[in-house]
C-alpha cells in the first residue's frame, strides 16, 4: 500500500532534483522511500501518515532545547506580528552579538549571514584577505558547506554519494585547497613546509560529525593552534554543529583550545536558516565597512531568525544544568548502545564527545574519514531500516553524527537502546 510519503516523493522528483532540497534527505545512501514530515515536538517527529519517531537528527543540531520549544515558538510569533524582514539595522541584532560575545571564548566581534556555507566561505575570504595569503588547509571527511572552494574530501554528503570530484568546480577554485587527514598533525606539518608563507588558514571541524562522530587525539588540536601561531595561520573552528552544543562557548571551551575566527549556524538560529563568522577584532575589522574584505546579504540579521536564535542560546546561557543533562543522557544511551552491541556480537565501535554520538560497524577505531569509510557500511544501511521501522529515526547516512536533544527522556533512551537489540537480532 501507497504511503503518504512515497505519493509526495513521486511528485518532488517530478519538479526537485531527487525529489529533495538535501541530497542526503533522499535516503540513497540507505535505499528505500525518504519520510516526508509533518511536524515535530520535544524529541519527537511525526511523518505525513501519522507516525511517530524518537529523532536523533534534531534537524541536524539546532533542535538542543527539542522540537517546537514553547518560549521559542512564542517569540517568532511575537516578532513575526512587527515584519519578517526590514533590510536595516534592528536592536535585536545587537543583543544577538553581545550574546554570543558573551559565551564564545575568543570571539570579540561577530557577522551575521544566513547559513553556515556563507559563514564558512566569508571567514575563508577574510582570513586570506588579512593574511594575504591564497592557500588553506581542510581536513578529509571535513564538511564546510558547498562553497566550490570546500568541495575537496568533503565527506558528508559526498562520501555518501560516493562523489570525489564534483562538477562545475573548477580546477582553479581547487587548486589552493590542501588537505590532510584528520588527527594527523605529521600531514599538516608537512603541507606547511611545502608551502611555507602561503597559507592563509586551517579550518576544521574541532569535532567532526560527517563521517560519523570524530573526536580529536590528544595533542592534534593543540598541535595546529601551536602550528598557527609559528607560521601566522588563522585557525578557523567550524562550530556549525558544535556551537552551543559541547558547551556554553562550544568546541573551544570544551576543548580549551583557542580559535583566531569561528563559524556558526543551526542553534544560533533556533532551527531557522541563520549563521555567523567571528573572532578577533583585528581580524574582523578588515571586513566592510570597516575595512576592505566585503560580504553582505539582504537577510542577515533575519529578525525572525534573531528572535529564534536569542531566545534558544539566552536559555542555554542561563541554564548551564542543560549540559548536564545533555552529557548524562547521551551517556545512557552510550552504555545502552555499547551493551547490545556487544551482546550482538559484531564488530563496533561508538565514538561520543558531549551531545554528539555515532556508532560505526567496524573492527578498529575509527578517528579519520579513511577509518569511516573502511567500516561496514552496508550493515549500517540495514541497521538504520530495522531502527525505522521500530520508530527510531537514526540520520540516514553512516558519514553522520547522532544528536541528541534535552527534551529526550529516560524512558525514551531505554525505547531506543530496545529497539537496537531487536534490529542486531534481525539483521
Amino acid at each position: 500500500m501507497s504511503t503518504k510519503s512515497q505519493q509526495l516523493f513521486d511528485r518532488a522528483q517530478r519538479t526537485i532534483p531527487g525529489g529533495v532540497n538535501s541530497p542526503v534527505r533522499a535516503f540513497r545512501s540507505v535505499g528505500g522511500t525518504p519520510i516526508f514530515m509533518q511536524r515535530a515536538k520535544g524529541a519527537y517527529l511525526y511523518d505525513a501518515d501519522g507516525k511517530m519517531y524518537l529523532d536523533y537528527i534534531n534537524s541536524w543540531g539546532p533542535a538542543i532545547l527539542g522540537h517546537a520549544y514553547d518560549p521559542v515558538v512564542e517569540a517568532i510569533q511575537e516578532r513575526a506580528t512587527l515584519s519578517s524582514s526590514f533590510g536595516a539595522p534592528t536592536e535585536l541584532e545587537v543583543d544577538m552579538a553581545e550574546l554570543i560575545v558573551s559565551m564564545a571564548p575568543n570571539v570579540e566581534m561577530i557577522r551575521m549571514v544566513s547559513s553556515g556555507t556563507e559563514a564558512c566561505m566569508s571567514a575563508l575570504r577574510v582570513a586570506r584577505g588579512y593574511t594575504g595569503r591564497n592557500k588553506f588547509i581542510k581536513f578529509e571527511g571535513c564538511y564546510h558547506g558547498h562553497a566550490d572552494a570546500f568541495l575537496v574530501k568533503a565527506g558528508s554528503g559526498l562520501a555518501t554519494f560516493n562523489i570525489q570530484t564534483v562538477p562545475g568546480v573548477t580546477a582553479g577554485a581547487a587548486n589552493d585547497t590542501l588537505t590532510a587527514p584528520y588527527n594527523n598533525l605529521n600531514a599538516v606539518e608537512q603541507l606547511v613546509a611545502d608551502n611555507r608563507g602561503e597559507i592563509a588558514a586551517i579550518i576544521i571541524e574541532p569535532v567532526a560529525g560527517n563521517m560519523g562522530c570524530i573526536i580529536p587525539q590528544p595533542g592534534f588540536m593543540e598541535g595546529l593552534r601551536s602550528i598557527c601561531d609559528r607560521e601566522g595561520i588563522v585557525l578557523i573552528f567550524d562550530e556549525v554543529m558544535t556551537g552551543f552544543r559541547l558547551a556554553a562557548g562550544g568546541a573551544q571551551e570544551r576543548l580549551g583550545i583557542k580559535a583566531d575566527m569561528v563559524t556558526y549556524g543551526k542553534v544560533i538560529g533556533g532551527g531557522l536558516p541563520v549563521g555567523a563568522f567571528g573572532g578577533r577584532r583585528d581580524i574582523m575589522e578588515c571586513v566592510a565597512p570597516v575595512g576592505k574584505i566585503y560580504q553582505a546579504g539582504t537577510l542577515s540579521g533575519n529578525p525572525i531568525a534573531m528572535i529564534a536564535g536569542y531566545t534558544t542560546l539566552k536559555t542555554l546561557a542561563d541554564n548551564p544544568g542543560i549540559y548536564t543533562a545533555l552529557e548524562e543522557k547521551t551517556a545512557l544511551l552510550h552504555t545502552g548502545l555499547d551493551e547490545a552491541f556487544r551482546n550482538s556480537g559484531r564488530p563496533y565501535v561508538i565514538n561520543r564527545l558531549g551531545s554528539m554520538i555515532s556508532v560505526h560497524f567496524s573492527e578498529k577505531p575509527v578517528n579519520n574519514f579513511d577509518d569511516a569509510a573502511a567500516a561496514d557500511n552496508a550493515t549500517f544501511n540495514r541497521f538504520f531500516h530495522q531502527m525505522l521501522e521500530r520508530g527510531v529515526y537514526l540520520p540516514p547516512s553512516a558519514y553522520e553524527t547522532w544528536f541528541i536533544c534535552n527534551a529526550l527522556t529516560e524512558t525514551d533512551i531505554e525505547m531506543t537502546v530496545q529497539a537496537a537489540r531487536q534490529s542486531l537480532a534481525a539483521l
